[in-house]
C-alpha cells in the first residue's frame, strides 16, 4: 500500500458523504487471461479501487453504505493449491483491517448484499465497467446487461469519484515524479538510440524493458514512428531514415501505478533541417506558453485555443495559412494541422478516470464539450483548472496526407488554408512536444526533475554529445 490506512479511510469517508445516500460498490479487477486461463497478462488493479483501497491483490469488491457507514471487503482467500503455486498471501480480513474495513465477508454474501438492497428499494451505485468479466458479475447480481450497463452507472458515484481523483496530494504527485524519472530515462535511452539504420521497434522495446525493469509497466503502448502525423504510430520493423524526425511518445507507471506521459520528436540525423525547425520551433513555442498561462481559475478551452492561436499565427507567417486570425480559429482551420486537444488529466490513468465518461472528467456545467467541429471534438479536457491537477500539455503540428487531401478536395476551409504549399509538406510527418504539468497555487510547474531535452539548441548539443 502507498499510503497509511487512515488515508485510504478518509477518502472513503469523503466518498460516503458526497454520494450521500444507498450502497456503493467498487469493483477490483481479476486476472486476465492471454490466451489461456494459467497464462495471464501481467496483474493490473482498477484505479478506483486502488485509490480506495490501496491493494493489489485480484478478487476483490469494496462495499460501502453511505447511508450507515458500514463497510466490507468482499473476496475469497485463497486455498493451498495456490499457494503452492503463488505462494501465501493476506487474508482478505488482514487486509480490510490494512485499509481500515471492518468487516470482511466471502464473494457469495455480494449477492446477499445486493439483494438486500434490492428488497428495500435502496440504490445501488457503481461506476462502468470496462471488463468483460465484471460486466458479466455485475448482470449476475443486478441483471441489467452488458450494452445497458454504462448508462446504468450512478452519476453521483462517478462525480464524487472525479472529484476526489482529479485533485492529487502531495504524496500522488511525488508518486508521478517518481514515473517521470522512469519517463526521462526511457526518452533519453531513446534519443540515445536514434540514428539511421536502428529500427522503430529495437528502440519501442528497449524503452518498455526500462519501465518494467524500474517500474511496473509502460503507462500505454509506446507510440515511435518516424511518422509523426499518425496520432497513435506504432513502432515497426522499418530502419531509421536519414533526414526523417522520430516521434517518441511514452511514459510509465510506477509500481503504485500512477503514470508519467511524455512526447518528444528528434532528428534521426542530429540536427533539424531549417524546414524541420520552423515548425518545431511552434510547437516549442505553443508548449511553452501553456506552461506560462496555466492557473487554477484557467479554462483549459482556452489553454487549447492559445496554443492553437500561436500554431495559426505562425503557419501564417510560413504562408500555409491565410486570412484573419480570429475568423480562422473559429472555423477551425488549424484543425487541419492540429487536430487533437491540447491535453488531458493525468494520474493512475495515464488518460486519468477516461473509463468513467470523458465529460464527466473534462467538461462540467459551466464548459461542455463541443462535438461538431472537426479537431475540437477531441478536446479530452476544457473545464477550469484547479490547484493539484495534473494535465499533459501537448500541443502538435501534423501534415496528415489522406486529411489534407480530404479537405482540398472539398474546399474545406479553403479561404484559410493555402494548400499549394501546404501540398509540399505532404512527406513531412508530424512534430508532438508533450510534458505533465502540475497545477500550482500560483500557476503551473513541469513535473520531472530531470527535463528531458527538447529546445532546438539543447536537443541539437545533447545529440552531438551522445556516444
Amino acid at each position: 500500500m502507498l499510503f497509511d490506512k487512515q488515508t485510504y479511510k478518509s477518502r472513503r469517508d469523503v466518498l460516503r458523504r458526497r454520494v450521500e445516500h444507498g450502497v456503493i460498490v467498487l469493483f477490483g479487477n481479476n486476472e486476465s487471461p492471454v490466451n489461456y486461463p494459467a497464462n495471464a497478462y501481467k496483474y493490473r488493479q482498477d484505479s478506483s479501487f486502488l485509490y480506495y483501497y490501496g491493494l493489489h491483490r485480484d478478487g476483490l469488491v469494496g462495499v460501502i453504505d453511505a447511508d450507515s457507514g458500514d463497510e466490507w471487503l468482499i473476496g475469497n482467500d485463497i486455498d493451498i493449491e495456490d499457494i503452492v503455486w503463488f505462494g501465501s498471501v493476506d487474508s482478505v480480513a488482514t487486509m480490510a483491517a490494512q485499509t481500515g474495513v471492518a468487516k470482511s465477508a466471502p464473494m457469495s454474501r455480494l449477492a446477499d448484499i445486493v439483494s438486500e438492497v434490492h428488497r428495500q428499494g435502496r440504490r445501488l451505485h457503481f461506476l462502468p465497467p470496462y471488463r468483460h468479466d465484471i460486466m458479466i458479475q455485475l448482470m449476475d447480481l443486478t441483471g441489467i446487461h452488458p450494452r445497458e450497463q454504462r448508462a446504468a452507472a450512478s452519476v453521483e458515484l462517478i462525480r464524487a469519484v472525479v472529484d476526489q481523483r482529479a485533485v492529487k496530494s502531495e504524496g500522488e504527485v511525488a508518486e508521478i515524479e517518481r514515473a517521470c524519472a522512469i519517463g526521462y530515462e526511457m526518452h533519453t535511452t531513446a534519443m540515445q538510440m536514434c540514428r539511421p539504420g536502428v529500427t522503430e521497434q529495437e528502440i519501442a522495446g528497449r524503452i518498455s524493458g526500462i519501465a518494467s525493469s524500474k517500474g511496473c509497466i509502460v503507462s500505454f503502448s509506446s507510440i515511435l514512428t518516424m511518422h509523426g502525423e499518425i496520432m497513435h504510430g506504432y513502432p515497426s520493423t522499418r530502419p531509421l531514415e536519414a533526414g526523417r524526425l522520430m516521434l517518441c511518445d511514452c511514459g510509465a507507471e510506477t509500481n503504485e501505478n500512477y503514470c508519467s506521459d511524455h512526447t518528444r520528436t528528434t532528428p534521426v540525423s542530429g540536427r533539424f533541417t531549417q524546414r524541420q525547425r520552423d515548425i518545431y520551433q511552434i510547437v516549442v513555442d505553443a508548449h511553452d506558453h501553456v506552461r506560462d498561462i496555466a492557473r487554477p481559475g484557467l479554462k483549459w478551452w482556452d489553454a487549447h485555443f492559445a496554443a492553437a492561436r500561436i500554431i495559426t499565427e505562425r503557419l501564417h507567417d510560413l504562408g500555409l495559412m491565410r486570412g484573419n486570425i480570429d475568423d480562422s480559429l473559429e472555423a477551425g482551420a488549424h484543425a487541419l494541422f492540429f487536430p487533437t486537444g491540447l491535453g488531458h488529466m493525468m494520474g493512475m490513468d495515464v488518460h486519468d478516470m477516461e473509463g468513467l465518461g470523458q465529460n464527466y472528467v473534462g467538461f462540467d456545467d459551466e464548459v461542455q464539450p463541443r462535438l461538431d467541429q472537426f479537431g475540437t471534438n477531441c478536446l479530452r479536457c476544457g473545464r477550469r483548472l484547479q490547484e493539484g491537477f495534473v494535465m499533459t500539455d501537448e500541443p502538435g503540428v501534423y501534415f496528415i496526407p489522406d486529411l489534407i487531401d480530404d479537405w482540398r478536395a472539398r474546399g474545406h476551409n479553403a479561404e484559410f488554408l493555402c494548400f499549394d504549399k501546404i501540398e509540399a509538406y505532404k512527406d513531412f510527418g508530424g512534430i508532438r512536444i508533450e510534458d505533465d504539468l502540475l497545477i500550482t497555487a500560483s500557476g503551473a510547474r513541469y513535473l520531472g526533475e530531470k527535463r528531458i531535452p527538447y529546445h532546438v539548441d539543447e536537443l541539437e548539443a545533447y545529440l552531438e554529445a551522445r556516444q
